[in-house]
């Protein structure tokens, strides 16, 4: 085979693109750019000249760019007008001229131990390729590389892992996207930098031992850091953890780096880096942890001046209402988190709102993604009624708002008048806030607690609650109550997992007592500190409550709107789940399973199985595309005029295999 080499104008002037030769490793290296940490080659196989290219990275970022400019000869702005049918005819149509992949460069180890370097070839995530075109595919490369390199071939969704079950792997050798990357040493959860003191706990003891003097320039590591860890530089987790985690929201609500580094042990014994000051800079290709050579001069961070002012909520007598009562802006009475549950009942009931609007925002050089959507749901050429419609009815079949009541802001603030000792117990706090007594600061709050648990409810209370159900409490079989604060859910401060939520409540009493630990919630020592760092003040903040019914679930999780770890990622959600609730996926008790869905061309592909050795049926994985194509037509409406803000959604799969979600929220970043 012959090389051509291409240079032009328009192109660095070293492009050393290579057509028709066999890859060595050497070359592989010499065209190679990083992706993700390994070393990557794009690969374009040209059927009807039964050749292929090697594109040079640094010269050409993009297959389809190369394709239509130096193959076809297209300008840029030929494409760029006809890029969406571009895309199809290259990554879809099943008579394609063009295959396109990447090659990149793995190390593992064999069975005896031994460094084992091998190359993985891999599709796009939108790509349809069928099993025999995988597989025509995986041998016209295989032909073409050093023998002495192992090839494996990565289905890049599950669309092509289905097709290849059918084909041998003696045919075609593959590996699955959580093998190769489940044992990946560093991964990205939240981008960022950070200057400070790396504080290294092997054990949870340790960290228990030293929580009390950590600070603001101090850098935690351990394997799975605490729920309540106070606000510091930056997070490092030694084990693994889904990035929907609640430290790992609270890291993205921070603005602080966050990342799992399996090797750090390795890098403390080697660089002295426990108790030293270090760089930490996360990435979304690399991680990095530099040693300074002695303390800097830093300034306290910009949330040290921070001052988060509220809206001053309404807090005249409000009735005990059902859910699907409420609206997004009675948050001021109920908390946001009741007022989105109401505001979904409407959604769901009416089908008026326009869910489209997120495929309607320009994103160069498309104008819109309007065929896209109308492609996933079924249409061809519709009308913008007809889209918007086929849209709200589509989220309507998905999935079902959960029933339930709302407690307003009144009736806490009932309960606090009612008592002369919990009024002394809130004065004291307020005094100790004023003061910055830290001291006394955790004890007043643990002290105030006890009192709202202790505290009887007015009989007027009681009955407010009681009278909202149409079965007394006591008849109506298991209950979860939850938070609904107006003091989360805020820029620059999300509060996730920071206010009490109870999931197994039997019976009037048990309600009572579930509510008042909600209300108590609100005092926690860790509540009170983090809302006075950023200037919330007590006087300002209240607790709403949620009442819903438990739903039996057979799978349950989050989503997020966005793809956590990289932010301009349009396309795709982030989906974990676990068996059960999905208080396991956020609270670190499991490790969840782990999957992104592309909601613009579809498919979807598993990210980590976390604590279980299968993945889900291709039925189910099929239903929770549905779910999060669902999730993004309700950031069109949820997320306002910023139809790019992505929303935290917590969901239930039933018993019978349709869906409840049970919290909508913005997702922090």
């Amino acid at each position: 085979m012959t090389a051509q080499l291409f240079a032009g104008a328009a192109e660095p002037a070293t492009d050393r693109t290579v057509v028709g030769e066999n890859l060595s490793l050497p070359l592989f290296r010499t065209l190679s750019g990083v992706l993700a940490g390994h070393p990557y080659l794009k690969v374009v196989v040209d059927r009807a000249e039964n050749t292929w290219h090697l594109l040079d990275t640094a010269a050409h970022p993009f297959h389809v760019n190369y394709i239509a400019t130096r193959v076809l000869g297209m300008s840029l702005a030929e494409l760029d007008a006809d890029l969406d049918a571009f895309n199809a005819s290259v990554y879809m149509d099943p008579a394609r001229r063009f295959l396109l992949g990447v090659l990149s460069l793995h190390t593992d180890e064999d069975a005896e131990g031994r460094e084992r370097t091998f190359l993985v070839l891999e599709t796009t995530e939108a790509d349809t390729m069928n099993g025999e075109l995988l597989a025509f595919f995986y041998a016209f490369v295989r032909e073409r590389v050093d023998g002495r390199l192992p090839v494996l071939l990565k289905p890049a969704n599950h669309g092509q892992e289905e097709e290849l079950a059918a084909i041998s792997e003696l045919r075609v050798p593959r590996i699955l996207s959580h093998e190769l990357f489940g044992s990946r040493v560093r991964t990205p959860l939240n981008p960022g930098e950070a200057t400070g003191r790396l504080r290294y706990f092997r054990t949870g003891a340790q960290y228990a031992a030293a929580e009390a003097g950590l600070g603001w320039a101090d850098i935690v590591a351990m394997p799975c850091l605490p729920d309540d860890v106070p606000r510091v530089a930056g997070f490092v987790n030694t084990a693994p953890i889904t990035p929907l985690s609640h430290t790992n929201v609270l890291a993205s609500g921070w603005g602080i780096p966050n990342a799992i580094v399996r090797d750090l042990e390795e890098l403390v014994e080697k660089d002295g880096l426990d108790g030293a000051w270090v760089r930490y800079r996360v990435g979304e290709e690399e991680i990095s942890l530099e040693l300074l050579d002695g303390e800097p001069e830093l300034r306290a961070p910009a949330w040290h001046q921070q001052r988060i002012r509220l809206e001053p909520p309404l807090l005249e007598d409000a009735p005990v209402l059902s859910l699907h009562r409420l609206r997004a802006a009675d948050s001021d009475r109920y908390g946001t988190k009741a007022a989105n549950l109401g505001e979904l009942h409407h959604v769901l009931d009416s089908r008026t709102a326009d869910l489209t609007a997120f495929y309607g925002r320009p994103r160069p050089p498309r104008e819109d993604l309007y065929g896209h959507l109308a492609a996933r749901l079924g249409l061809t050429d519709p009308t913008a009624a007809e889209l918007r419609s086929r849209a709200a009815g589509f989220v309507a079949s998905t999935v079902g708002a959960p029933e339930g009541v709302a407690l307003p802001f009144s009736l806490q603030q009932h309960f606090l008048a009612s008592s002369p000792a919990l009024q002394q117990g809130i004065g004291k706090l307020k005094m100790a806030l004023e003061l910055d007594a830290a001291d006394v600061l955790d004890s007043l709050c643990l002290q105030l607690q006890q009192l709202i648990r202790h505290t009887p409810v007015p009989d007027s209370v009681t009955r407010q609650i009681s009278q909202a159900f149409p079965t007394p409490p006591g008849e109506c079989g298991r209950l979860v109550v939850r938070s609904s604060s107006n003091a989360e859910d805020l820029p620059g401060f999300s509060a996730a997992g920071v206010y009490d939520s109870v999931t197994t409540v039997h019976g009037t009493g048990e309600l009572l007592d579930a509510v008042r630990q909600v209300w108590a919630s609100l005092v926690s020592p860790r509540s009170v500190r983090l809302r006075h760092q950023v200037g919330i003040s007590l006087d300002d903040t209240y607790m709403g409550v949620i009442i819903q019914e438990y739903v039996p679930a057979s799978l349950g999780g989050v989503l997020v709107t966005c793809d956590p770890t990289r932010r301009a990622d349009f396309r795709n959600v982030y989906l974990n789940c676990s068996p059960g609730s999905p208080e396991q996926v956020v609270d670190g008790s499991v490790l969840p399973q782990q999957y992104l869905y592309n909601v613009v061309e579809g498919g979807g592909r598993t990210v980590a199985l976390g604590s279980w050795g299968d993945g889900l049926p291709a039925a189910t994985r099929a239903r929770l595309a549905d779910l999060s194509l669902t999730g993004r037509l309700l950031q069109s409406h949820f997320s306002g005029s910023d139809v790019d803000r992505p929303l935290d959604i917590e969901w239930l799969m039933t018993e019978r295999g349709d869906f409840r979600l049970v919290q909508i929220r913005p997702y922090a970043l």
